[in-house]
Formats: C-alpha cells, structure tokens, sequence
C-alpha cells in the first residue's frame, strides 16, 4: 500500500473517532456545529446538489424529552421511588463439578 494511501485511510479512520467522540462527549456542540456546517452549505446561489447536501446535514430538531422516554427531567416520568432500597448481598455458589478426566 502506498504511503499516501496509508495516511489517508488513517486520517480518515482518526478523523471518524473524533467525530463519534464529540457526538458522544458532548452532544450540543456537536449538533450546533452541524447546523452551522449545514447552514454554510445551504445558501442561496449555491449549486443544487450542494444545497441538497446541506439540507441531509441539518440536525433534526431536538425533542425536549416526554413522559416515555424515561428522562426523569419533569419529575413525572414513571412511578416515583419508594425510597431508598437496601443493598443485598448474595453468596456466590460454588462451581459446578467438573467431570473425571478433565472434561476434553
């Protein structure tokens, strides 16, 4: 493989996990940036098919989170809690028997 090829497929490979990191770390400055990639690209005089690019870019519009997602952020998703729930420790069973010979 050329040394070209190489870098490419590795800034490619390095460029991808930076991306899916801040999508991950932090989700709205990676959307924000996205709007503004997308926005840049979708302007008037612009070819077609860049403006079409620009508009699969634009982030879907944030859901501000319902009762069924199980968000917890109105404090009336679910039944609330009984209170504080005892730890309970439980004793690890022995292994099951191995067979005579190894078992191979």
């Amino acid at each position: 493989m050329s040394a070209a090829l190489e870098l490419a497929l590795v800034v490619l490979i390095v460029g991808w996990a930076a991306i899916a990191a801040l999508r991950r770390l932090a989700p709205r400055t990676a959307r924000r940036w996205q709007a503004g990639i997308a926005d840049r690209i979708d302007r008037p005089g612009r070819p077609a098919w860049l403006r079409r690019c620009g508009r699969v870019l634009r982030p879907l519009a944030a859901s501000g989170g319902s009762c069924g997602d199980g968000c917890g952020s109105c404090g009336s998703c679910g039944p609330a809690p009984a209170g504080p729930q005892p730890l309970v420790f439980h004793p690890r069973r022995p292994p099951a028997p191995r067979p005579p010979g190894g078992g191979r």
